[in-house]
């Protein structure tokens, strides 16, 4: 995991998945879109998940942010696809 200072992009909507691992047998999820600092457009972003709890938070353009990546691949289809999960965010300003 590394923890990056980013700026909000956009956030979507939070809807529910199915998931083995909780009780109900479905979780909140929430997309969000993250940028490096810097002074233009073009700096590095991150299309992450958010679950549980954290999906239902509500970040908005232009906050800035520490959060918490988990990179991960999976294999599907003879497919290799990367997973973002932002597993921490907290808001540091606007």
């Amino acid at each position: 995991m590394e923890t990056k200072i980013l700026r909000v992009v956009r956030q979507g909507e939070a809807f529910s998945v199915q998931s083995q691992k909780s009780e109900s047998g479905q979780i909140s999820k929430c997309n969000i879109v993250l940028r490096e600092l810097g002074g233009s457009k073009f700096e590095n972003e991150y299309a992450c998940s958010m679950l549980g709890n954290l999906a239902g938070c509500r970040f908005y353009e232009g906050d800035v942010v520490a959060a918490t990546l988990r990179f991960s691949t999976h294999e599907y289809q003879g497919q290799v696809f990367q997973e973002i999960l932002a597993t921490d965010i907290v808001k540091l300003s606007k």
